[in-house]
């Protein structure tokens, strides 16, 4: 018994150590010069609409493991709610060890031009990584989808890596 709960303490320490906190929601947006550097990159993007009202049906499973995976744990139409939004995952590289910053602006419907930002940090970062950003619940709801975003890698206050929507001015 003594064994079986070891286990289940140091599984739970396992995955209370790969969880990442949640971005930063930035009151407001600076702007940073541009100086590009090929040792930082994006390599993929992934993004995904969790909303229900434009769903429509599909045989592709792989949309639909996205939706279930989503959704998972929702349990209440609150929870459900709570997780309609837009995801977006961004994969990286950095070729070299580097204190940075990963920020996502964005733009929704019913806000206009007004810009928005989440952010990440990671120190000495090196190698491929993976940053995942998601505009959800009230914020959702209330201000529409994305129409527009931007992913940039921060390093000493200038943007040495930049992926961008095709709709972001």
């Amino acid at each position: 018994m003594k064994r079986l709960f070891l286990q289940l303490a140091l599984l739970a320490c396992a995955a209370a150590a790969h969880c990442t906190e949640p971005a930063r929601l930035l009151p407001k947006t600076n702007v940073l010069p541009l100086a590009l550097d090929d040792a930082f990159q994006f390599r993929k993007t992934i993004t995904f609409a969790n909303d229900p009202r434009q769903w429509k049906s599909t045989a592709e499973d792989m949309i639909n493991f996205e939706r279930l995976r989503v959704n998972y744990g929702a349990v209440t139409s609150y929870d459900r709610q709570q997780r309609m939004g837009d995801y977006y995952t961004f994969y990286w590289r950095s070729t070299r060890a580097a204190d940075l910053t990963i920020r996502f602006e964005y733009t929704q419907e019913k806000l206009g031009a007004f810009v928005q930002a989440q952010e990440r940090s990671y120190k000495a970062a090196k190698g491929t990584l993976k940053s995942d950003f998601a505009v959800t619940g009230d914020s959702f709801l209330q201000d529409g989808r994305v129409t527009a975003w931007r992913a940039i890698l921060i390093e000493n206050g200038k943007i040495v890596g930049l992926n961008q929507s095709y709709l972001w001015r």
